[in-house]
C-alpha cells in the first residue's frame, strides 16, 4: 500500500513489475486481466516488492488474498474492507476522573460566558469540543503522530516502526509534505478522517514481524511534515495534526536537539502532555564513542529546563531514549515501549487530561483569587453606617427626641414659659434662638449624595479586593448599577422620616433637622405620643396655675377694698401656685427624659434600618449575587483542576 517515488525505482523494482504482470495474466480468472493488475503496480500505488510481487495494488492484494486461502492462511484485510467497517467501541471512559472533570469545565465555560469575553474560553472550548468528537470515536485505536525537523530522520523511523518504506525517504527537502497514516488494525477511518488524511495516503503496514506484533494492534501511526519547513502549509498541518493526535513521537538529531524553534513553539507549551511524549535522539550512529551518551544526557537537560517531566526510575513523564533508525539499533525497544503504550488503551485520556490542565492554568488569572475577597459582616455594618450618617439618621433621632421634650414642655410647662416660649419662636429681632442659629456655621462636609456614592465605591472595592479582574468588575459594575437611584431613594425615606433630604442639604442646622419626627401618609405632620401620666400632669399644671390666678385676684379683690383684709391666706395659695407650676414642670422634665431618649434612639433606628434594607437591596444583594456566582465558578475550575495530572 505504499507509494512508489522516483528514488525507489531501479532494476529491482523493474522486475517486480513484470512478474506482478504475469501474476495478474496467470489469475485472472474471475478476477480481472493481468494487465489490470501490472497497470495498477505501474500507478505507484504499492511499494515494496515481496517475493517479486507487489502487495500493494487493490487486485494484486485480492490475487494474494486468493492464494493464502487456498494455502489455508487467513486473508489479509483489503482498505476496502477497512473503510467500510463501522467505528466500534467508541470511546467513552465509565469511570476515572475524566468525565468529571470535562463536565465540570463545561458548566465552567457556562457559567462564564456573560463574565468573561470569547477570546479567554476558546481554549476551553475547543479542549471540550476536541473531547467531544475524540469519545465519538474507537477507544481500541491510539494515534501517535511522529514529529521532527527537516532531516531529522522521521521518516526513516516511520518506516522502520512500520516494517516498510511507507514514507518517502531521501535528500530531497521537504521530503514529506502531507501527513501520512499507517493503521494496523480496522475501524481507524473515523480518527483519519479526524485527522483529515487523504485515503491515497492512508497505508496498512507490510506483512511482516511489525505488521502481526500483538502489541502494536491498534496503533496508527503518523508521520508529518517538518515542522521547521519553508513551506507555511506545511507547519499549518503539523500544527493542526498535534492538537488532535493521542501521542507524539518528537525525533530530533544531534545536530538540531537544542534548536530553539523546538523548544520554544512546541516542547515548551507542551510540558504538561509529557506521559504522552517520546522524545526520540536519532542518527547515533552518527556519533563516535561516548558522544550519544553525552548528546542525550544535555537532551535530558533541555527537557528539564522546559519543564518536561522525564519518565525516570516508574515516575510518569516524558520518554527519553536514543537510537538509529538507519540501522535499526534502539528501534526494537522504542517498538516495544510503543507497543505497552498502546495496549494500555490510556493514550486518549491522557492527551485529554493534559490538554484540560492547560486550558484550565491559560484560564487560572481570571479564577484564582487572591486572599479571602467577600462580603463580611463588619464591611455590611460600615455600609451601613455611612447609608445612615447620608440619610441623617443620628440627627433624626435627636431631632424626635428634642420633640418629644418640646411636646412635653408645651403640655406640662406654666403657661407665662410657654408665653415667653412662643414669643421666642416668632422670630422677631432679638430673639436668642434665632440669634443662636444665624451664628451655627454651615458644614464643610461632603453632601449627602458623596456619602452615598463614597459608600458604595467602598463597600465594591473591599468586596472586589483581591478577585480576578473580570469578576472584581462585574462586582463593582452591579455595585454601582443598583446604586444609581439609590441617593433618591434615602430622600424618600427621610421624608417620610421627617428628616431633610439627603441629597438637598450639606449639613443643615439644628432648627431644620429638628423640624417633624414623621408623616402622616398625606404629607402632615405626626406628633409623637403622648405616655398615659400627662393628662394628669396638665391637670396638676392647670391646678397650680388656677392657685395662682385665684390668690392673685384674692389679693386684688382685698387692695380694692373688695375682700376683707387678710394677706396671709391669698399669699400662700398664690405662693403655692408660683412654687407647684416649676416644680410640677420640673417633675415632668425628669421623668419624660428616658421615654424622649428611647422614642429618639427607636426614629434613628427605624430611619437606619429603612437605609440599611435600601442599600441592601439596591447595592449589597446585587454584589453578593456576583461573589456567589464567582464561588460557583471558582468550584468548578477546583474540581477541573482537582485531579489534574500534570500538577498544574
Amino acid at each position: 500500500m505504499t507509494a512508489v517515488t522516483d528514488e525507489d525505482q531501479g532494476p529491482g523494482n523493474v522486475k517486480g513489475k513484470g512478474e506482478g504482470k504475469g501474476e495478474g495474466e496467470g489469475k485472472s480468472r474471475g478476477r480481472g486481466t493481468g494487465r489490470g493488475a501490472g497497470a495498477g503496480a505501474s500507478d505507484g500505488a504499492g511499494a515494496g516488492p515481496k517475493d517479486g510481487r507487489w502487495d500493494d495494488g487493490l487486485i494484486a492484494r485480492r490475487a494474494a488474498a486468493a492464494e493464502a486461502r487456498e494455502a489455508g492462511e487467513s486473508a489479509p484485510r483489503t482498505p476496502d474492507q477497512d473503510e467500510a467497517q463501522p467505528q466500534v467501541e467508541a470511546y467513552a471512559p465509565a469511570d476515572g476522573p475524566l468525565p468529571t472533570r470535562l463536565d465540570a469545565l463545561r458548566e465552567l465555560v457556562g457559567l462564564s460566558r456573560a463574565r468573561l469575553d470569547r477570546d479567554t474560553l476558546a481554549e476551553a472550548g475547543r479542549v471540550l469540543d476536541e473531547a467531544a468528537a475524540r469519545q465519538r470515536l474507537s477507544s481500541r485505536h491510539t494515534v501517535i503522530a511522529i514529529a521532527g525537523a527537516t532531516g531529522s530522520g522521521k521518516s526513516t523511523l516511520f518506516n522502520a516502526l512500520a516494517g516498510a518504506p511507507i514514507s518517502d525517504t531521501g535528500l530531497r527537502r521537504p521530503t514529506t509534505s502531507q501527513p501520512i497514516a499507517c493503521s494496523w488494525t480496522d475501524g481507524a477511518a473515523g480518527l483519519l478522517d479526524r485527522l483529515a488524511v487523504p485515503g491515497r495516503l492512508r497505508r496498512r503496514p507490510h506483512p511482516g514481524p511489525a505488521a502481526f506484533d500483538e502489541a502494536l494492534q491498534g496503533l496508527v501511526l503518523v508521520d508529518l511534515p517538518d515542522h521547521d519547513s519553508a513551506a507555511t502549509e506545511h507547519r499549518d498541518q503539523v500544527d493542526r495534526v498535534l492538537a488532535l493526535v493521542d501521542a507524539v513521537i518528537w525525533v530530533v538529531d544531534p545536530e538540531k536537539y537544542a534548536d530553539a524553534a523546538l523548544h520554544e513553539r512546541y516542547l515548551r507549551p507542551l510540558a504538561g502532555h509529557a506521559e504522552v511524549t517520546f522524545v526520540v535522539l536519532n542518527q547515533t550512529d552518527r556519533l563516535p564513542g561516548e558522544a550519544a551518551d553525552l548528546v542525550l544526557d544535555d537532551l535530558r537537560r533541555l527537557l528539564d529546563e522546559d519543564g518536561i517531566a522525564l519518565g525516570e526510575h516508574g515516575e510518569p513523564g516524558a520518554t527519553v531514549m536514543s537510537l538509529s533508525a538507519l540501522t535499526g539499533d534502539g528501534v526494537p525497544e522504542l517498538r516495544e515501549m510503543v507497543g505497552r503504550f498502546v495496549q494500555d488503551r490510556t493514550a486518549a485520556t491522557r492527551r485529554l487530561s493534559a490538554d484540560i490542565d492547560a486550558a484550565a492554568a491559560r484560564l487560572r488569572p481570571v479564577y484564582v483569587a487572591e486572599g479571602r475577597p467577600g462580603l463580611g459582616e463588619r464591611a455590611r455594618e460600615e455600609f451601613t453606617d455611612r447609608l445612615a450618617e447620608a440619610v441623617g439618621a443620628a440627627a433624626a433621632g435627636q431631632a424626635a427626641e428634642r420633640e418629644w421634650r418640646r411636646n412635653a414642655s408645651r403640655a406640662c410647662g406654666t403657661p407665662w414659659l410657654r408665653l415667653w416660649r412662643w414669643y421666642e419662636n416668632r422670630g422677631l429681632p432679638g430673639s436668642l434662638d434665632r440669634m443662636g442659629q444665624a451664628l451655627t456655621p454651615p458644614e464643610e462636609e461632603l453632601t449627602a449624595r458623596q456619602r452615598v456614592e463614597q459608600a458604595v465605591r467602598i463597600v465594591a472595592d473591599g468586596a472586589a479586593d483581591g478577585l480576578p479582574g473580570p469578576w472584581a468588575q462585574a462586582v463593582r459594575e452591579a455595585a454601582f448599577t443598583g446604586a444609581r437611584g439609590l441617593p433618591e431613594a434615602l430622600d424618600e425615606l427621610a421624608v417620610k422620616a421627617g428628616a431633610p433630604a439627603p441629597s438637598k442639604r450639606g449639613g443643615g442646622t439644628e432648627a431644620g433637622q429638628a423640624a417633624v419626627v414623621g408623616s402622616s401618609p398625606g404629607g402632615r405632620p405626626v406628633k409623637p405620643p403622648r405616655p398615659k401620666w400627662w393628662p394628669a400632669a396638665v391637670l396638676a399644671q392647670a391646678s397650680m396655675t388656677l392657685l395662682q390666678i385665684f390668690g392673685g385676684l384674692w389679693l386684688v379683690g382685698q387692695i380694692i377694698g373688695v375682700l376683707e383684709p387678710g394677706l396671709v391666706t391669698p399669699a400662700l395659695i398664690m405662693l403655692a401656685g408660683v412654687v407647684g407650676g416649676p416644680l410640677v414642670e420640673w417633675s415632668c422634665a425628669a421623668a419624660i427624659r428616658g421615654p424622649a431618649r428611647r422614642y429618639g434612639q427607636d426614629a434613628e433606628r427605624r430611619l437606619r434600618e429603612a437605609a440599611a434594607g435600601c442599600g441592601r437591596a439596591r447595592v449589597l444583594d446585587p454584589v453578593a449575587a456576583e461573589l456567589v456566582r464567582y464561588r460557583e465558578v471558582r468550584e468548578r475550575y477546583v474540581t477541573v483542576t482537582e485531579f489534574s495530572t500534570t500538577g498544574r
